[in-house]
């Protein structure tokens, strides 16, 4: 089933997940850097990987070298590709990403409103978020694209992440279509 999406952005790792149990840290950290090593296929899907978190030579970044280093590889051996982009949100927090705005802003002096603070977000160019869709169950919104979701539907899945098929985005797409088309 072709979607036609053209950006994906999903949440790899929050800053909240930091207090994890140490274990289950660990092996997150080693399912993305596995994740990030996939720029074979990345490739022959023509799909281009981007990220979004704090940023690496920030004070408050935790994200292992060795993770670092598989984001930064993927998004440079992937940067030519034209088909879908994929955001992944790695020691991402949307709060975080809003506080490191104003502080920027604060910082140059710069007046702080609404577009100033989209200006300085981790990735100012970010597509606008057309559905915001949550998983396992879940209902209720956590601290993921709080920003760039601004105004989108929420679509609610009982599917944890690895069983989300391509039937139920499919339904979140239409959820977006829908309320693209209603007026506000």
């Amino acid at each position: 089933m072709r979607l036609n999406v053209d950006h994906l952005t999903v949440f790899g790792f929050s800053t909240e997940n930091w207090v994890r149990p140490r274990r289950e840290v660990r092996h997150i950290l080693g399912l993305h850097e596995k994740l990030f090593g996939r720029i074979a296929e990345l490739n022959d899907a023509n799909v281009r990987v981007r990220w979004i978190g704090r940023p690496f030579g920030d004070r408050s970044a935790r994200t292992p070298r060795y993770v670092q280093r598989a984001i930064t590889k993927a998004i440079r051996d992937t940067e030519k590709n034209t088909g879908m982009t994929l955001t992944v949100a790695f020691d991402y927090g949307s709060r975080t990403e809003i506080a490191h705005a104003a502080e920027t802003l604060r910082r140059s002096g710069r007046a702080i409103t609404a577009d100033s603070i989209g200006s300085c977000l981790y990735d100012p160019d970010l597509a606008p978020v057309d559905v915001l869709v949550r998983t396992s169950g879940e209902t209720r919104v956590s601290n993921f694209l709080l920003w760039q979701s601004q105004g989108a539907p929420i679509s609610f899945a009982e599917a944890a992440w690895p069983d989300y098929s391509s039937s139920d985005l499919a339904d979140a797409i239409a959820l977006a279509r829908r309320a693209a088309s209603t007026p506000r």
